[in-house]
């Protein structure tokens, strides 16, 4: 179902100043980062916090989401959250001026902008909406750096009212992963972004995420490309007990400035190795994960989001 996939129109070349400031680059250099694509998980990534869980705990949806937790999917019950704000008067101008408050780190804006500044292709994979994520992106002036966004469909009907469907048609065509939750695969999607990218000469990529959904994204990478997992987050956990699984070059971080300082450095090495054969060579698995079994046992548990409480998904075994 690709009309929750959102290429935003030439936004290449129609770039705010605020988002693409002026950069000299050498000219073969500048060619290697127009073939770097860069893919951000959303929230508890870009977002230093659950959109969802920021919407549900500031607008006063708790009690209700809380008991109506064990009945929905979690795509579903977002849908019903947004129908319970406009049933009680909330207008979807309240809804984003809740989200504008939520916290982005300004590391994250400054990684964000000088990544774009420097000609690679910035993409988003998120289990949110596009509502709350273009909500988001216009209000930290970062919508211009992206060039496609990937998430579930959120759109405002003729009463006024949000409403948010999932990537996937789940009802009418299962995507069978056991890994991902059933609204979106992230695997599938991956698939999708990196068809798209081979098909304009792009062939190396970057993915930061934190949920067990980026583990599935994850594997989709190949030696050439770079995994960058929120340490002690579910995608963490899941390359500690299955590291074999991820090919790529694996660089934690744990929090903005850790991610700005190992996306920037990716996305030097990256251009500086041209075909990647470099990183290859150094690519990095985490060595208490992948040597020291007796620690697997021991991981720390991951700070849990409501979304990752999705009763539809089961973890990898």
């Amino acid at each position: 179902m690709d009309n929750a996939h959102f290429p935003l129109a030439d936004s290449r070349t129609s770039m705010s100043s605020a988002c693409s400031p002026h950069l000299s680059l050498p000219h073969r250099l500048g060619e290697r980062m127009a073939e770097i694509v860069l893919v951000f998980d959303f929230d508890k990534t870009i977002l230093d916090c659950d959109s969802d869980d920021w919407v549900v705990d500031k607008l006063g949806l708790s009690e209700a989401f809380d008991r109506l937790r064990p009945t929905l999917p979690y795509n579903s019950l977002m849908d019903r959250m947004m129908m319970e704000l406009h049933s009680r008067g909330k207008t979807v101008e309240e809804i984003a001026d809740c989200l504008k408050d939520a916290p982005l780190h300004p590391k994250i804006v400054s990684a964000i902008k000088s990544a774009n500044a420097s000609g690679c292709d910035l993409r988003i994979l998120s289990d949110s909406n596009v509502f709350f994520i273009e909500t988001i992106l216009r209000h930290h002036g970062l919508m211009e750096c992206f060039s496609q966004i990937n998430t579930n469909p959120g759109s405002v009907d003729a009463e006024g009212r949000l409403n948010i469907s999932p990537y996937h048609d789940f009802s009418r065509l299962p995507h069978g992963c056991k890994i991902c939750p059933p609204n979106m695969c992230k695997g599938i999607v991956m698939d999708k972004i990196r068809s798209s990218a081979f098909a304009k000469g792009k062939r190396r990529f970057v993915y930061a995420g934190d949920g067990a959904a980026d583990f599935c994204a994850g594997m989709k990478l190949e030696e050439e490309d770079v995994l960058l997992p929120r340490k002690d987050f579910p995608v963490w956990d899941l390359i500690c007990r299955s590291p074999t699984l991820i090919k790529a070059r694996v660089l934690e971080w744990t929090d903005a400035a850790e991610l700005e300082t190992v996306l920037l450095s990716s996305v030097d090495t990256l251009g500086r190795t041209g075909n990647g054969s470099n990183v290859k060579a150094a690519r990095v698995v985490p060595a208490a994960c992948k040597f020291q079994t007796s620690l697997l046992d021991a991981a720390p548990e991951s700070p849990a989001a409501r979304r990752d409480l999705e009763p539809c998904c089961s973890s990898v075994g």
